[in-house]
């Protein structure tokens, strides 16, 4: 025989939980004057058949066809004030869901007139804090069936919905005002962010509370994601690239890894710096025309930027023999001959 429930509660802080059904498996028989019991932080939304009938707030409540006048319309007119019914009960958590973390997974390009290279990739991150708003709406809409919905299951829609609001206000703001201003503005985008964000939040039946930007700055490895990107043409990758190499040496004397991730050590190097130095088609004169543009000593850096591949892809034929270098202290130099001899093979 089915089990009758005469008190219907969730006792639960629901920490992670937004949402818990009731009972997590099958469905609750109830009746007439069954006792509902909702905590400070929660609404009780009753479903039965898949149809929303009513939702409870805090407080202790007793079923009847007052609270929950499309019962009689479920169940038919005649039924007496003992006749079970089933239903589900959603359990939601209505309290603020605080210090929920955010960040950009990756820089976000932006417009910088008149400083460097006119664009600039940031990154940020900080917190953000939201509440269900219309927990009929949320169950219905976002949850569905399922008996227990936790915070994981909705972040990463949530942290899109941002990023593209922070993506867009950036933009926006970026055509008006410097990086470095940008950087400067981060209580007004957070607002703005918060603006903008409401609406996709309340489709949701949910509300956006707070958003806040803890850092925003510039990417630390913007050159190497500009070229990635398509937006550095060689010549000034290769400076750009220098510079890093210089500033790198700098900070450690005694060497380190490249600057670039490339093609790897495993490929066959003298193949992919003939093609792409010879430019294939016009023979002798292309072939001149690079060379032309090579310096006479470079680093395996500039000679990488040069040659299309990875500074790892150059030591490795030093290492190796095939290239020729001078170690100077714990760098090396590579002069245009020795280049091109290793072309001749």
């Amino acid at each position: 025989m089915a089990r009758i429930f005469d008190v219907v509660e969730y006792p639960s802080e629901m920490v992670d939980e937004i949402v818990h059904r009731f009972p997590e498996e099958g469905v609750a028989d109830l009746r007439i004057g069954s006792q509902v019991i909702v905590r400070e932080s929660q609404r009780a939304v009753f479903f039965r058949d898949g149809r929303a009938l009513d939702s409870f707030g805090p407080g202790r409540h007793t079923i009847t066809t007052a609270n929950i006048p499309l019962l009689i319309d479920l169940l038919g007119k005649a039924f007496n004030n003992r006749t079970p019914f089933t239903a589900e009960v959603y359990f939601v958590s209505m309290r603020e869901f605080v210090d929920r973390k955010w960040g950009t997974p990756q820089p976000i390009l932006v417009r910088n007139p008149g400083m460097g290279l006119g664009v600039a990739l940031l990154q940020g991150f900080g917190t953000y804090s939201f509440q269900v708003r219309d927990a009929q709406q949320f169950v219905t809409q976002v949850v569905g069936a399922q008996k227990i919905y936790r915070m994981a299951d909705i972040e990463d829609r949530l942290r899109a919905v941002l990023l593209s609001k922070l993506q867009d206000l950036l933009g926006e703001t970026a055509a008006k005002r410097s990086v470095t201003e940008l950087i400067g503005l981060t209580e007004e985008i957070g607002a703005g962010i918060r603006a903008k964000a409401q609406d996709d939040f309340a489709a949701l039946g949910l509300t956006l509370k707070s958003f806040y930007i803890a850092n925003l700055k510039p990417s630390e490895k913007s050159v190497e994601e500009l070229r990635a990107m398509g937006m550095l043409d060689l010549p000034t990758y290769t400076q750009l690239q220098a510079a890093d190499a210089l500033r790198d040496a700098a900070q450690n004397p005694s060497g380190g890894a490249g600057l670039t991730a490339g093609i790897g050590a495993g490929i066959g190097l003298g193949n992919v710096i003939s093609q792409s130095l010879q430019g294939g088609g016009k023979g002798g004169e292309e072939t001149g025309k690079s060379a032309a543009g090579i310096p006479e000593v470079m680093t395996p850096a500039e000679a990488a930027a040069i040659l299309r591949v990875s500074e790892e892809d150059v030591l490795a034929a030093i290492q190796s023999g095939e290239l020729k270098a001078k170690k100077i202290g714990n760098a090396y130099r590579i002069s245009r001959g020795a280049l091109e001899d290793f072309l001749k093979g």
